[in-house]
């Protein structure tokens, strides 16, 4: 199966595309030139994978949380193009690709930096996820932590921010538990990992066309909005 993997959900953009069991991949740290970069990108490794668009099979993204802009670029032109080629679409959860390298590691906690001193994260442990996808600040997921992890546990802190966050973990509860911090780069690679573990193209995925990014947190307009729907007088 071909197939093209697209991670513009953080600051580092990646591109892998998966010509049966062979993966040609990229990365660049885009920052905020994710939508000037990414289809040079793809146009890269389709050409070093030896395919054309039309040989592709499926088309995948980050499904969020993560960057509001980076989510929105890689879900438009991974739309475009199924669309354009009439071929499947799928968003992958993105901290279900950042805690897969550790999923042998225990207790993993999959993190994305989200501004304003918060975190998008979850729990996993192994292959099962403990909770839902959160927006909290370090104080909040040293207590969560707490509540959900078994004595003596090992806690692997993962994914674009995860150092930043170790560092902002209140001192007492850092100091009295193990931990393993590890950053890794760009995940299109667990994208492809992901859709073929779970099958992704084998079922009817139509829906996924009218679907869009999940973003947890709102973008400051919704919340502007809503301050000002909230201060208007009642007549």
């Amino acid at each position: 199966m071909n197939l093209l993997a697209i991670d513009s959900a953080a600051s580092i953009l990646c591109v892998a595309v998966a010509r049966d069991d062979k993966i040609f991949y990229a990365e660049t740290a885009a920052g905020i030139k994710h939508s000037e970069l990414v289809m040079d990108c793809i146009d890269g490794q389709m050409k070093k994978a030896s395919l054309k668009p039309g040989e592709l099979d499926g088309v995948l993204c980050m499904g969020g949380p993560g960057s509001f802009t980076g989510l929105r670029i890689g879900y438009s032109v991974a739309k475009g193009l199924a669309l354009s080629l009439s071929i499947p679409f799928a968003p992958v959860p993105t901290l279900d690709c950042i805690a897969l390298p550790y999923s042998g590691d225990g207790f993993v906690v999959p993190v994305i930096e989200a501004r304003k001193n918060a975190w998008f994260f979850t729990i996993y442990r192994g292959d099962t996820r403990l909770i839902r996808d959160m927006d909290a600040t370090a104080g909040e997921i040293a207590a969560i932590i707490n509540e959900k992890k078994e004595r003596d546990e090992k806690i692997t802190l993962t994914g674009p921010g995860a150092e930043v966050l170790y560092n902002s973990l209140p001192e007492d509860f850092v100091n009295n538990r193990i931990f393993s911090v590890r950053e890794k780069r760009g995940y299109a690679r667990e994208l492809l990992y992901i859709a073929k573990s779970r099958d992704l193209f084998n079922n009817d995925n139509s829906a996924f066309l009218y679907s869009g990014p999940e973003y947890i947190r709102k973008t400051d307009a919704e919340l502007n909005l809503n301050t000002r729907i909230d201060s208007c007088p009642v007549l």
